[in-house]
């Protein structure tokens, strides 16, 4: 039979060191601007006008496209359907859609409506529909019917 070797006594571990501090460097003191001489009013350039900047006209402070019907309470961006809550009317395949929102302002067309994942012709007052968008809209967007 072999020879066993003897175990090695386990090595304790040093504690943990600090880094050592960084020195500071001294500031430096801030350099004084040259003293500026007073410009007589005459010589003074005049004061430009200032630029009108152009008014941005938000969707939200134009007139309704058409009666308001509902609105869009959610919005599946990997299918683009937006699912409208509808407030009054009806709504069928084939009519003109207006969605208007803060960022959202496209018109289309009624393709397919869908109640319950079933294929509906048309949608009442109180439904909860999905609706195939082409564009992106977002919750609380308005739908208005156009006619």
């Amino acid at each position: 039979m072999p020879a066993r070797k003897k175990a090695k006594p386990k090595r304790k571990k040093a504690p943990a060191r600090r880094p050592a501090a960084r020195k500071k460097a001294a500031k430096k003191p801030a350099k004084r601007a040259p003293a500026r001489r007073a410009v007589p009013k005459a010589r003074r350039p005049a004061a430009r006008p200032a630029a009108r900047k152009p008014v941005a006209v938000s969707p939200a402070t134009l007139p309704p496209p058409g009666q308001r019907i509902g609105v869009v309470t959610h919005y599946y961006s990997h299918l683009s359907v937006a699912v409208v809550k509808l407030e009054s009317a009806r709504l069928r395949v084939g009519d003109t859609i207006h969605i208007r929102g803060h960022t959202t302002d496209f018109e289309q067309r009624v393709d397919s409506i869908q109640v319950n994942h079933a294929s509906v012709q048309e949608a009442g007052p109180g439904d909860d529909f999905g609706l195939k968008v082409r564009e992106h809209a977002r919750e609380h967007d308005v739908v208005y019917k156009v006619t």
